[in-house]
């Protein structure tokens, strides 16, 4: 049965190039990372490898990635991480209301742990209000975390401005870029982000398998309590066969992101214009028309 799917935003198949580089590490390649001998070194390697590839495509350093089980855990070990390693300072956070449950979720857990969390309205197209995110910061304020691009309507938030508001407040900006990864161009430093969160199944990679992105200096609590792995802050022997897989597709995302934006822009601009044709007042589309994905932001 031939099937045509439309649900990429949901998840995307596992690209042939993807799980061919994978298969190796699935099967005569199985050393464990940290282990001293020629097997374990090639696991070593591959990791250190993918790492590299992750950054590139959000041009960062190799050394501020750290390999997670999904963007859910991303996002929890964000939130938590700065949140456990900053509560001195203070016990303030900022987050909208159109985020991701692994976001929304997270911050109800921390407000039981007495952490104290202001939700952001958004407009009708679903942006935030810059004057609302400022007139929210406290002096206890410690995080703001606002999601790159909405996954369900496709709204790209000014990432841009939301990070230059909390640097200057002396504050750490973290986006959920989960949805953005592969159908948006993100620099990191460019956009002055201090933390991302990113999945492999977005973007053509396995299931089981995201990154997180935390710049040099920035000290958060770990998540995963046990071995030396990422830099000791997540525990537990890696998967290399899924880290190697997240590494190639991150590869050929960046190689093709131009080509595969135009493209993408190209489809929904027809799809919209059809809509405009057959239904005309009869429809509406949510979230914005212009700032929306694929982008080249």
């Amino acid at each position: 049965m031939n099937i045509v799917y439309f649900d990429n935003a949901a998840t995307t198949k596992i690209r042939s190039e993807v799980l061919n580089e994978m298969i190796p590490y699935l099967t005569s390649n199985y050393g464990n990372a940290s282990s001293l001998y020629s097997i374990g070194r090639t696991s070593k390697h591959a990791i250190d490898n993918a790492r590299a590839q992750v950054a590139s495509l959000i041009n960062c350093n190799p050394n501020e990635i750290y390999f997670t089980s999904c963007g859910s855990e991303s996002d929890n070990t964000a939130l938590k991480g700065i949140a456990f390693a900053n509560k001195k300072k203070g016990n303030h956070i900022i987050t909208s209301k159109i985020e991701h449950p692994a976001i929304l979720e997270s911050c109800k857990f921390l407000e039981k742990q007495g952490f104290d969390i202001s939700y952001i309205n958004v407009d009708s197209d679903g942006f935030i209000n810059l004057h609302e995110l400022e007139n929210a910061i406290r002096p206890t304020t410690i995080l703001i975390s606002i999601m790159f691009a909405n996954n369900e309507i496709g709204t790209v938030q000014p990432i841009e401005d939301i990070a230059e508001i909390a640097h200057n407040h002396n504050i750490i900006f973290h986006t959920d870029a989960v949805q953005a990864i592969g159908n948006c161009f993100i620099d990191v430093q460019k956009m002055n982000i201090d933390m991302l969160s990113l999945s492999g199944h977005k973007i053509h990679a396995p299931k089981g398998i995201g990154a997180l992105y935390v710049k040099n200096g920035i000290e958060f609590e770990n998540f995963i309590n046990g071995g030396h792995q990422e830099k000791n802050k997540r525990a537990g022997t890696e998967n290399v066969a899924e880290i190697v897989g997240l590494g190639k597709a991150c590869e050929i995302a960046r190689i093709n992101l131009s080509s595969h934006v135009t493209y993408l822009s190209r489809l929904r601009n027809y799809y919209f214009n059809l809509l405009n044709r057959y239904f005309k007042d009869r429809f509406r589309i949510n979230g914005s028309v212009q700032n929306r994905l694929p982008r080249k932001c």
